[in-house]
């Protein structure tokens, strides 16, 4: 079957990256937590995630949520989705009004926009999925929709940085045969990783013309979850969609 890109579209993408101030859940995932599989009360993520869409103008059931593995997998949605989609580190779509929403608590949130065509993604991007190959695998199931790699953009929400992403050698070899520009060293000189400059190195490869960083370490910013300084806590969400 043969597919008809999409025509071009006057919806403008939106793209948001919470942080853990403002909501209801206690320690230690205070306060606005939106992560439903770290241990935290489920009334108190649920009404973490409706004050998101409160804030974000929308119905709580336009949010759409993955239970990431990092992994590859991409979901298209088209509609509302009821509960998280399965085995999904990635979400695509051109329908307006969707919100699609990608946890994180030291993963790099990847949300990319094509505003010509009305496509939107949002990527989980973590070691893991760096080395697999996420990222070209949401650009691929954009173009599926018609988007042009010319066209997208990309934002690279907070994440753990180079200087304190500390990662075993054989580690940082397997990311940097992906993404040669991810193998750092640490602030005290051991092997690191820096995620966002492996999805920049990444994008730039596939075409992408545009991409803008967030730098804010999710490790030395103490307004952002990091489970790598903390262990048990609580995760903000990168969002992306067409309003």
């Amino acid at each position: 079957m043969t597919s008809v890109p999409a025509a071009p579209s006057s919806v403008r993408p939106r793209r948001v990256v919470s942080d853990r101030r403002g909501g209801r859940s206690a320690s230690p995932y205070d306060s606005f937590n939106l992560g439903a599989h770290v241990g935290d009360a489920p009334d108190d993520v649920a009404a973490n995630r409706d004050r998101l869409a409160r804030e974000l103008g929308v119905a709580a059931d336009r949010l759409v949520w993955m239970d990431q593995v990092h992994g590859t997998g991409v979901t298209v949605v088209d509609g509302p989705v009821p509960g998280p989609l399965p085995a999904t580190d990635a979400v695509v779509t051109a329908t307006p009004g969707l919100v699609l929403c990608v946890l994180v608590a030291d993963c790099v949130p990847l949300l990319l926009a094509d505003a010509d065509r009305g496509i939107v993604a949002a990527v989980h991007a973590g070691r893991e999925g760096l080395r697999q190959g996420v990222v070209p695998a949401a650009l691929s199931a954009m173009a599926s929709l018609g988007a042009r790699a010319r066209n997208v953009t990309a934002l690279l929400g907070p994440a753990v940085c180079g200087a304190c992403y500390e990662v075993p050698e054989q580690m940082q070899a397997d990311v940097a045969r992906v993404a040669p520009a991810a193998a750092v060293r640490t602030r005290t000189g051991t092997t690191g990783l820096d995620l966002r400059a492996g999805v920049d190195e990444v994008l730039r490869r596939a075409g992408i013309p545009e991409v803008v960083h967030d730098p804010r370490c999710t490790v030395e910013d103490r307004t952002l979850f990091s489970h790598r300084r903390d262990g048990v806590t609580g995760r903000q969400a990168g969002v992306v969609w067409l309003g």
